[in-house]
């Protein structure tokens, strides 16, 4: 696999091209990575930003501060709970009838290192919310995109999934399957987490195979200075320790870490199908991300879960 010899030179003032009439979803807009890309995105005309989160109020903020900048920016919150599957197919459907099409879907919000726990739905917390719930928001919202690929041209509408470089500490199996509708006990916070972000990583390169008129990307930001890792410091007493030494001196500003999310939904040269470490083609991650049969599995997996969900919904 082809790799950059050297970073990629990427400012977004001066790099996002016009965004114009071009709609783009946003989940996890609250904060950290999300809220920067959203102030990012408004500046560069769009056509319309959507913003989708489990907390309204802070949305709204958000919101404010967007329009408090760009003043002319139009706007939407969306509410959505990743951790309901009922919550995801309600902010689809809210989103469907406001929408005509969707050009950019940034799978942003995510959760790390939490303790045991189960979604609303019975699954494993990280992986329920991490993955499960955006497999099923790009499920429904697939359609819609694939008709604004029609009018667009291949290529130019992109679905883009945030991953993490902790996808190398998933368990020996990558993904237990057994574990994803238990609280997983018998894995750690941080194997929990890494087989959501590995689910990520494999999920868009078999996305990308069976959907070529998408352009479809999961994207590490490497370390970054953001709430996330305050949640994992919390909850890990040793990773408390350890971030408290590197996140000062190896992590990056939330400014500097956004760039790569914001490469992957705009750059000409983003390949589909690829893992991305920042904006840099490693092809460097875990053996893992290279198992093509643990991603046909994981997609059998995923999707015998969401049509029984589907089905029980129309009953």
């Amino acid at each position: 696999m082809a790799t950059h010899s050297s970073p990629i030179s990427f400012i977004p003032a001066r790099d996002i091209p016009p965004l114009t009439n071009k709609v783009i979803l946003v989940t996890g807009g609250t904060a950290g990575l999300g809220k920067q890309s959203i102030l990012e995105f408004a500046k560069h005309d769009p056509g319309h930003l959507w913003l989708a989160a489990r907390n309204v109020a802070k949305a709204q903020e958000t919101v404010n501060e967007v329009v408090k900048s760009v003043p002319n920016v139009r706007i939407s919150i969306l509410e959505l709970d990743l951790g309901s599957l009922a919550s995801v197919q309600r902010a689809a459907s809210q989103f469907l009838e406001s929408s005509s099409r969707l050009d950019v879907l940034l799978n942003n919000a995510g959760i790390m290192a939490h303790p045991e726990g189960l979604t609303k739905d019975g699954y494993e917390l990280q992986f329920g919310t991490n993955f499960l719930g955006h497999s099923l928001l790009i499920r429904l919202l697939l359609p819609i995109m694939q008709r604004t690929a029609l009018q667009m041209g291949p290529g130019d509408v992109r679905i883009v999934s945030l991953t993490s470089g902790s996808h190398a500490r998933a368990p020996p199996a990558g993904i237990v399957f057994d574990s994803l509708k238990t609280d997983a006990s018998s894995l750690s916070a941080v194997e929990r987490y890494g087989q959501s972000k590995l689910a990520n990583i494999l999920y868009a390169k078999e996305l990308a195979y069976r959907i070529p008129d998408i352009r479809i990307a999961s994207v590490n930001p490497g370390m970054v200075r953001t709430g996330l890792t305050d949640v994992m410091g919390k909850n890990n007493l040793a990773y408390r320790l350890i971030l408290s030494v590197l996140s000062p001196i190896m992590g990056v500003s939330i400014e500097e870490g956004v760039k790569a999310q914001l490469w992957a939904c705009t750059a000409k040269d983003v390949r589909s199908g690829e893992y991305y470490s920042r904006m840099e083609e490693t092809g460097k991650g875990s053996p893992h991300t290279r198992d093509r049969k643990l991603a046909e599995d994981l997609w059998d997996w995923t999707h015998k879960e969401l049509d029984a969900f589907l089905v029980s919904g129309q009953s």
